[in-house]
């Protein structure tokens, strides 16, 4: 292995930061056969974290009801529930967390776990309507508290008053066991019809795959590790790792994916959330029995020098992942132009 700035050697060090067990790199090296490059080791690292994996809590979770007969996808099958309300109408919801980065940067912790969940919401086609907020909170006798507080309630109201979804309700409690590990939770809810229905599904070869929306910078590096980690004296040196919103960006984001799920020139569609491409690109090709190809020197970007690791692991946010319909990519190019986004194919599906 060549050993530079971009692609340094793998010590038990560079392992450890990125939250994996030595049982673990073992692993990858066997699946491999070799061991990894630093982006492969980050790729795995962020897939295989609590964040994106669920590997600690899925016995609990797997405890909970999965089917119904109104249940439109199984839960956990895509970014967000659906389930049917009569009359060819249903409701995509979600509620997810954003602890960590609300812990380091109150305000743009909670902003952008409000963008997340958003997007959760119109990446299937739905047009989100309302949102929602359960708080945890340390006694506000301890000045740190309050900093939370004011922080985390100042950065859900500018994400959802920008975009203009109302926040209908919620709930807050206040208590000394979360006097240094807050708890924000996002829910957001969207009304669609069934037929507009759209999968995060990489499927049929050749068939493009686009990065619309924003452009990719440095800010959200290893946010799914990070979130994953836990919160120490330390954590604040984690800055890095929280993502920046910006909620104009993700109105105009919002309005032309669900121009482009009306066009019928999409197979599939999914938010660049926790993973940013690196998820974005393994789910949908995982639930579409597929798989992606897709070169990161086409990837829009808005810093010079990124590495391919930067690139693949940024979570910027107000990006997607669409899968195209081969023969209608002048029809997506046309529709994001409109909204004054980039569209850039950036690969293909492949076998």
């Amino acid at each position: 292995m060549v050993t530079t700035l971009e692609n340094p050697t793998i010590t038990k060090e560079i392992i450890e930061a990125h939250g994996l067990t030595e049982e673990e790199f073992g692993r990858i090296c066997k699946t491999l056969g070799r061991e990894p490059n630093i982006t492969e080791l980050g790729i795995y690292s962020v897939m295989w974290s609590e964040h994106c994996s669920y590997k600690n809590s899925r016995p609990i979770l797997k405890q909970f009801p999965t089917e119904g007969k109104s249940l439109l996808v199984k839960a956990g099958e895509e970014n967000a529930g659906c389930v049917d309300i009569g009359n060819g109408l249903a409701v995509v919801f979600k509620i997810e967390s954003h602890n960590h980065p609300s812990a380091i940067e109150p305000f743009q912790g909670a902003a952008t776990g409000v963008g997340g969940i958003i997007r959760d919401i119109f990446t299937m086609g739905a047009r989100p309507i309302l949102s929602m907020n359960s708080l945890r909170f340390g006694n506000l006798d301890n000045p740190q508290n309050k900093r939370y507080l004011s922080g985390v309630v100042a950065g859900i109201a500018h994400y959802g008053n920008c975009i203009g979804i109302p926040t209908i309700g919620g709930e807050i409690y206040f208590d000394e066991f979360y006097n240094r590990n807050p708890l924000v939770n996002a829910f957001c809810l969207g009304v669609i019809r069934h037929k507009d229905l759209t999968k995060g599904k990489a499927s049929g070869i050749g068939n493009p795959v686009y990065y619309v929306g924003a452009t990719t910078g440095r800010d959200g590096l290893g946010g799914a590790s990070f979130a994953s980690r836990e919160l120490t004296e330390e954590s604040h040196e984690d800055r890095p790792a929280v993502q920046v919103g910006d909620p104009f960006m993700e109105k105009l984001l919002l309005e032309a994916c669900l121009e482009l799920v009306k066009s019928g020139a999409i197979v599939g569609m999914q938010d660049m959330g926790a993973a940013g491409l690196t998820c974005s690109t393994c789910e949908t090709a995982a639930r579409g029995n597929a798989g992606i190809q897709i070169d990161l020197a086409e990837v829009p970007r808005r810093e010079i020098g990124m590495t391919p690791y930067e690139v693949m692991l940024s979570e910027s946010q107000e990006r997607m992942l669409v899968i195209v319909q081969k023969g209608k990519e002048a029809v997506v190019e046309k529709i994001f132009d409109k909204w004054d986004l980039h569209a850039k194919q950036i690969g293909e599906v492949t076998s």
